[in-house]
């Protein structure tokens, strides 16, 4: 592989003591933005809220694009690894294996704690690279992959994928997801040491008073015309067939119904050629994205398939009434009838029925969706940040941060995480090493 050397830092580490609570962190992830996907953004922000809380963070990813720069600032530094694009989704990067380079890395600059974000060929690399040093570990279970098999026609790998997912995570002093729900069904499937950290929205950034009629109007929508709104990937993993029955049950009950979708896959043109008269947005971000939400006044999301679902959360905040399965964020945030509706997981036909009948009764949708963002008003990251630093504060310092037996706990930390590791000497220098 080809070599990148890696800039200089502008500033001097300093020695951080665990009496101070501070944390040098290395956060290994195979998207981030600009990239623009739950993961990536609910990364970023866990990052963002760590720093505020005075910790430092080495961000490994790999590069995005071939203008992609190694950025360095007080408190952060990032580390470039190469990448392939992933089958059918282009625009995202799996990382290559990068052990040698994370161990000269975390040798030369040791972290006291490794923060494992995604199941990547270079997440694994992160777990090989770390348990020779003797880094401790925690890791995030984002995204189920053993469930997209089925949609893309390789059903017969959901075990083998789970099997490397539960291998993976367990090789880890903690693994970290979104809700209670989630954490049992791991649990059952065999991976251990689980703990739940929630997620959080941003309700400064998406707020019901960026509605925009202009918008509105760009759609064919009046005020009085029920607008659903699905924000996400245009995939089969989303099972938007349950989307296209909502919207045309919503037509048949309300002609004038409008469909915006925001978000771009491998669906889109088939989508496009069923639905017509809809409106494709694309990929929308920032304070673009957060009109688009608040424009809306009911959220249809069918997926089937999330951990959590960032964006029910942000549609909630937006001030929507959601219609959604009852399971991951839905089930965490909503209250059924008050701010949204929850459908038995799996049943489509209800799916299509509910959404149909908020979207003809828009007095209904609008009453909710002020609950949606009063409930919504009381999820900020900074209480989520307190207890994901609670987690790693604890494996830094080799004390039990999930939940598990003595034995089970006291064999992982055996092999893997030194005494005292949290005040282990620091071997620093104004020169990087490279990164292969």
């Amino acid at each position: 592989m080809r070599s990148l050397t890696v800039d200089p830092l502008p500033f001097e580490l300093e020695d951080f003591t665990a009496e101070r609570r501070s944390l040098r962190l290395a956060v290994v992830t195979e998207t981030y933005p600009p990239e623009l996907n739950g993961v990536a953004t609910t990364a970023a922000r866990f990052v963002e809220e760590l720093r505020i809380l005075g910790h430092q963070a080495q961000l490994v990813r790999p590069r995005q694009s071939g203008s992609d720069r190694v950025r360095a600032e007080p408190g952060f530094e990032q580390h470039l690894v190469r990448g392939l694009a992933i089958p059918r989704y282009p625009d995202l990067k799996l990382g290559l294996p990068a052990k040698r380079s994370l161990e000269r890395l975390w040798a030369f600059r040791r972290p006291d704690v490794v923060h494992v974000v995604t199941e990547g060929p270079l997440g694994w690399s992160a777990l090989q690279a770390a348990a020779k040093l003797k880094l401790p570990v925690v890791s995030d279970f984002r995204t189920n992959f053993h469930a997209y098999s089925h949609h893309y026609g390789v059903g017969w790998l959901k075990k083998p994928i789970l099997a490397y997912l539960r291998k993976f995570h367990n090789r880890t002093l903690c693994t970290l997801v979104p809700t209670d729900a989630l954490r049992d069904d791991l649990g059952a499937a065999g991976f251990k040491r689980l703990k739940v950290i929630g997620r959080g929205v941003d309700t400064r950034k998406f707020d019901p008073r960026l509605r925009d009629e202009e918008l509105r109007s760009s759609w064919g929508a009046r005020s009085s015309d029920p607008v659903m709104l699905y924000v996400g990937r245009l995939a089969a993993e989303k099972n938007l067939d349950t989307l296209v029955g909502a919207y045309r049950e919503a037509r048949r009950r309300v002609p004038r119904a409008k469909l915006v979708l925001v978000g771009d896959g491998p669906q889109r043109r088939a989508l496009q050629k069923q639905l017509p008269e809809a409106t494709f947005a694309g990929v929308r971000s920032g304070r673009d994205l957060a009109c688009h939400f608040a424009s809306g006044d009911l959220f249809v999301f069918p997926s089937l398939t999330e951990t959590y679902g960032n964006v029910t959360l942000e549609a909630m905040a937006s001030g929507l009434a959601v219609v959604a399965f009852n399971y991951a964020a839905a089930a965490d945030a909503i209250a059924h009838g008050e701010n949204g509706v929850l459908v038995p997981y799996g049943d489509s036909m209800k799916f299509v029925q509910e959404a149909g009948q908020v979207a003809a009764d828009l007095a209904r949708a609008r009453t909710m969706g002020q609950g949606a963002r009063e409930a919504a008003s009381g999820r900020g990251w900074e209480r989520l940040a307190r207890e994901l630093e609670a987690v790693l504060i604890a494996a830094a310092e080799g004390r039990v941060a999930c939940a598990a037996s003595a034995g089970d706990w006291a064999q992982r930390t055996s092999s893997i995480v030194p005494s005292r590791c949290s005040t282990m000497p620091v071997q620093l220098s104004t020169q990087s090493p490279q990164l292969r």
